[in-house]
């Protein structure tokens, strides 16, 4: 095929971009060690689908403007920490006064029939990639020197049809991996403090993206 090269640059690179931890790895950690597998799946289909927001922005050009306003990187910024603070101050609120105590998987699993809470979950994903300014400068980035200005944006769009699928796929594969029953139970163990790091580790991340303002 005629893009194939091109997509098989841009599928690497993209691939190597997802599996490195960042605030999408955490939060899915955290939902699937917290509220089980169901709900970690949900919340990685949220992260695939907050994908799109960054490849239709930058496909139709307005990623270029994001980034070299200071005042919109920076909004978006702001946003995106605030978020992570707000789920970080939730995952630590309510553990720091728990009892040590050893809880049965059963007794904090969400219902997974739930609508609420798959919807909860959905959308924590999706807010949490689709708020990464990170994102915005690797698609920006990505696109513009792997993806030539020739090829048509049909085709553009399918490569990001694919990124988003990935995306869903690594982190719905993460959720299963962490709620395998022998890694989830030694986190269940100490659920109080692992709620505790998750919260800070989110918060850390939020520290660290409002101390790199343009």
């Amino acid at each position: 095929m005629i893009y194939f090269n091109e997509f098989l640059l841009l599928a690497i690179i993209h691939f190597l971009a997802v599996v490195a931890p960042g605030p999408d790895f955490a939060v899915v950690v955290q939902q699937s060690i917290s509220y089980g597998r169901k709900i970690g799946a949900i919340t990685a289909l949220g992260i695939g689908a907050g994908i799109s927001v960054h490849v239709i922005y930058t496909i139709l050009g307005f990623g270029l403007l994001i980034q070299t306003n200071a005042i919109v990187f920076n909004t978006v910024k702001i946003i995106s920490a605030l978020y992570l603070i707000y789920l970080g101050i939730n995952s630590i609120k309510g553990n720091l006064k728990k009892e040590k105590s050893n809880v049965n998987d059963s007794e904090i699993t969400i219902n997974n029939n739930d609508l609420t809470s798959k919807k909860s979950a959905f959308l924590k994903g999706f807010i949490t990639n689709a708020t990464n300014p990170k994102a915005t400068i690797f698609f920006l980035g990505i696109f513009t020197t792997v993806v030539n200005q020739n090829t048509p944006m049909q085709v553009q769009f399918l490569y990001g049809i694919w990124m988003c699928m990935v995306n869903a796929g690594w982190f719905i594969l993460v959720a299963y991996l962490f709620t395998t029953k022998n890694i989830r139970n030694v986190f269940l163990k100490k659920k109080g403090l692992f709620e505790i790091f998750m919260g800070i580790v989110l918060i850390g991340l939020a520290l660290r993206l409002l101390l790199t303002f343009n």
